[in-house]
């Protein structure tokens, strides 16, 4: 593997700007970044906000880090961050290998990954 077949990418944001966000006034803007799946997981927690703000950050950081490859970049709803059976945030992105870590606070959601190309 050379240089050019890898990537890294970070992102970090507010938990607040996911705040108020209703699965059905908030639909159109949610569908934009998140699949189904995904947003059936976070709005099963008590406090959906964290959760759709670190999956959004990861999926920024996973942009960016194909970006850097000068590859086409997938929409926000193109790439899916899952829980494996462990509990373990799992990103796809077709074309890619992703690894992610995930984590957030009070106020900030923040994600890493690295990205190879297949």
């Amino acid at each position: 593997m050379s240089i050019n077949d890898f990537s890294i990418g970070v992102d970090i944001e507010l938990i607040k700007r996911f705040r108020g966000l209703n699965r059905k006034k908030s639909r159109n803007f949610l569908t934009k970044i998140f699949t189904d799946k995904e947003m059936n997981y976070c709005f099963s927690k008590k406090a959906p906000a964290q959760h759709l703000a670190v999956r959004f950050v990861a999926k920024e950081a996973i942009v960016k880090a194909i970006n850097s490859l000068s590859k086409k970049v997938p929409s926000l709803n193109e790439i899916e961050i899952v829980n494996n059976t462990n509990g373990v945030p799992v990103a796809t992105a077709k074309g890619y290998n992703v690894k992610i870590s995930l984590s957030h606070c009070n106020d900030k959601a923040i994600a890493f990954c690295f990205v190879v190309k297949k």
